[in-house]
């Protein structure tokens, strides 16, 4: 099914500097670290007995490490947040620097946790992109999605099943996020289904048996553990009334469809839907990857036209089409610059200014730098 070929998170770090490497459980942080980092002290705190002797006395890591010179690996820094009063002292006082990972800012801070006041750099760690694997088959995907051990799972579906299963045991339900975890359960299942359209808090509530007000705690819950983000709508039109309401998705397509029991065929209404959520992880690893300031939006209009994403300040509409001939494409759009990516074996221009492109076409100058984003 493919074969990972490399990691593009980059963390060369200067010297004394510190950093953040937030991502979803299983989106490959540890084993990175393992295989990148083999000489760095690291402290694992999904070890219990680090976890003890760390939670019990936070200022061990002073007292271990003030006379350390050099780059120190703390591991799931959420579980512990007293530490971070421990790294802002060591940082400011000695020559330790820190790479800090985990999957959730959540308990950080909501626990008013020290985040080091602008002293460290943020990066996130995206699942598998197109650029990181020898082949992407759109179909099997679409049910493995691209976290590294359900991609290369032989049997990813048992896989997605333990991984939600370990969501709601360690991150909701260990953590006291919420106190109904069958509700969240439910939350989880209707929000699959959702996903991609107009949040709609009332309608999500009403299927999953909670009050509006907690459908949004349960979004925020999810965006604080990287299994989702909102996608805020494009607003700049001067002449059109545009939609103010964001988008939601799930970090995965195969967590997605998973959740929504769907195992998506080519050619069917839910391919067409997961396609556009998979052309999105890409935009999202590229984001996160070579242009953190490169602002994903979405266009609708209050009468319903709509184009899937506009990227940037450059306003290059995207389009995504899951067919293999496009046909009907919108000729008067808000943006600069207009693409359809779609299911066609070759790249075409048409009205002289809509570029028809391959998805892998679209990828390859996506990653290669040639959209100008």
């Amino acid at each position: 099914m493919g074969k990972i070929i490399r990691r593009l998170i980059d963390l060369k770090l200067p010297e004394k500097q510190t950093a953040f490497l937030w991502g979803p459980r299983k989106a490959g942080k540890t084993y990175w670290i393992r295989h990148h980092l083999e000489s760095i002290p690291i402290i694992d705190l999904l070890k219990t007995d680090v976890f003890a002797e760390y939670s019990s006395r936070p200022s061990l890591l002073r007292e271990r490490y003030s006379d350390y010179k050099g780059l120190i690996v703390i591991d799931e820094v959420q579980k512990i947040p007293a530490l971070l009063d421990e790294v802002h002292w060591l940082i400011e006082n000695s020559s330790v620097n820190f790479l800090l990972t985990g999957s959730s800012a959540r308990k950080l801070r909501r626990g008013h946790a020290n985040l080091l006041g602008g002293r460290a750099w943020r990066r996130i760690m995206t699942p598998l992109s197109y650029k990181e694997v020898d082949k992407i088959d759109l179909e099997k995907i679409m049910v493995s999605g691209l976290l590294p051990p359900h991609f290369l799972s032989s049997n990813p579906i048992e896989d997605l099943r333990a991984y939600i299963a370990d969501y709601l045991k360690e991150e909701i339900a260990s953590e006291a996020v919420v106190r109904n975890i069958p509700a969240f359960s439910e939350f989880l299942r209707v929000a699959s289904i959702t996903s991609s359209e107009l949040l709609n808090y009332a309608n999500v509530g009403r299927e999953a048996g909670v009050s509006s007000k907690v459908v949004r705690s349960y979004f925020d819950i999810m965006e604080d553990t990287y299994l989702g983000f909102r996608i805020p709508p494009w607003t700049r039109s001067k002449t059109r009334r545009m939609i103010e309401t964001e988008k939601f998705y799930l970090f995965d397509v195969g967590v997605a469809n998973f959740l929504a029991k769907r195992r998506p065929a080519i050619g069917s209404p839910e391919f067409g839907k997961s396609f556009e959520h998979y052309i999105l992880m890409e935009l999202k690893a590229y984001q996160a990857y070579r242009n953190p300031e490169m602002e994903i939006t979405f266009w609708r209009t209050s009468s319903g036209q709509e184009v899937d994403f506009i990227l940037g300040d450059k306003e290059i509409a995207i389009e995504i089409k899951a067919s293999k001939r496009v046909h009907d494409v919108k000729d008067d759009m808000p943006a600069k610059r207009h693409i359809v990516i779609s299911l066609e074996e070759e790249p075409r221009k048409i009205l002289g200014w809509i570029d028809i492109l391959p998805w892998q076409k679209f990828l390859d100058k996506l990653w290669n730098g040639e959209l100008g984003v």
